[in-house]
Parts: C-alpha cells; sequence; structure tokens
C-alpha cells in the first residue's frame, strides 16, 4: 500500500500520476487546499496566519478549510475517475488531538479508517480530505503520515509543487531522520516545507518509506 499526499497546488495535475501507481499497488490519497483556503479566506475577510507552518484556525476558518477541501476533493475525484471515492477524515474516524493554542486545530494520530480498508477492498481509490475528529483541521502532511502509520503503508510519497528539500541551493537526494528533525528543531526552515518534512520523518522512523519529490528520507 502507498500512501500520496497530494498539495493543494498540485491536485489537479496529479490525477496520472496517482492513476499510475494505482494500477499497480493499493493507493490512499490525502490531498491538501492550502492556497485555496488562504484565498478564500482573505476574500471573506479572515486574518490569515501561519505559526510553524500550521494555520491558526478560528470557527469561520473552519468553514473556510471545509469548503475549500470539499470543493479540491470533488476537482480531484473527478479528474481520477469512476474508482475514486471521496471520504472527510472526520466523518471516517481520523484521530486528532486538539492544539488550543492553534484553535480548531489537531495533531493527527495514527489511524486506521474502516471506509478506507473498505474502499481499498473494493478496487476504490479513497481520496481523504484531512479533517480530524471534533471537527478539526490537520494538516494534511500530518494526516497522511498518521495514516500511513496506522493503515501499515509500505511507503509515503509527497506530491509537491517543490522539486524536493532544498538545502545549501541544491535538493537533497537524501536525509536521515535523525538530521531531518534536528535541523526541523534548529528552526533553519521555514514554510510548508516544515510540516511536511516532519512527517516524512515520523513516518520514515516508524518504518514507513518517505520520500517528498526527489528527496528520500530514511531511517
Amino acid at each position: 500500500m502507498i500512501v500520496v499526499k497530494v498539495g493543494g497546488a498540485v491536485a489537479n495535475g496529479s490525477a496520472q500520476a496517482v492513476l499510475a501507481l494505482a494500477a499497480e499497488h493499493d493507493v490512499v490519497v490525502v490531498h491538501g487546499a492550502g492556497p485555496q483556503i488562504t484565498e478564500e479566506m482573505n476574500r471573506r475577510g479572515i486574518p490569515v496566519e501561519f505559526v510553524g507552518g500550521r494555520r491558526v484556525t478560528s470557527p469561520a476558518g473552519l468553514e473556510v478549510v471545509r469548503d475549500s477541501l470539499a470543493a479540491v476533493n470533488a476537482a480531484l475525484c473527478e479528474a481520477l475517475g469512476p474508482r475514486a471515492l471521496p471520504l472527510f477524515g472526520d466523518e471516517i474516524g481520523l484521530r486528532a488531538e486538539q492544539v488550543p493554542a492553534l484553535g480548531r486545530v489537531g495533531n493527527a494520530l495514527p489511524s486506521r479508517p474502516p471506509a478506507v480498508l473498505a474502499a481499498l477492498a473494493g478496487d476504490r481509490i479513497p481520496v481523504v480530505a484531512p479533517l480530524g475528529a471534533g471537527p478539526l483541521n490537520v494538516n494534511a502532511d500530518e494526516a497522511a503520515a498518521a495514516l500511513a502509520l496506522g493503515l501499515g503503508a509500505e511507503r509515503i510519497l509527497f506530491l509537491t509543487d517543490v522539486a524536493g528539500l532544498i538545502l545549501d541551493g541544491d535538493i537533497a537526494e537524501t536525509i536521515d531522520t535523525r538530521t531531518a528533525l534536528d535541523l526541523l528543531d534548529s528552526g533553519q526552515l521555514e514554510g510548508g516545507i516544515v510540516p511536511k518534512l516532519r512527517a516524512a520523518a515520523i513516518a520514515a522512523r516508524d518504518g514507513v518509506r518517505a520520500e517528498i519529490g526527489r528527496t528520500a528520507v530514511t531511517a
């Protein structure tokens, strides 16, 4: 089984890559909607704030998150075709622990939702929107790693609009989990790569092969 995390910025263009993988493997897709959420929050006059690469989410912001995720989910499922099955994490039992300092935000916990297993058993491609039970806004990278661990996936792939982890101006071909976590703790990285690399490092540390673009994160 492979878990594929698709960034909101590349969701519409990722269908062919996902279908190629699904021709040979069980595939679970987790998608984000970051650009769409930010655009809609700005349109509605809701403050956009991030802490450590994670979005501060008010109750009003959570409505935007759900609406934006629903739109991306529908478009991605349409692009994937009839095998795609839309699922929302808070409806299928994606577990999360609330982070009060960030509002309606949760840390994803390893989960093994029966709806995902049933979809795979029926030769479907579950397409999961990253909301945790609560509901809580869960970072899509963290949600993908939590599902990969809970489902016992062999690999987790992060499809993104960057080629990989950039260090000293070049793409790192590999990085081990200890180095990755030390780098994150040092504060040298910022933006969306922070939760992505942390999620990949945690998955790799616990036995799931992880790749961010061209960067392999190893145990």
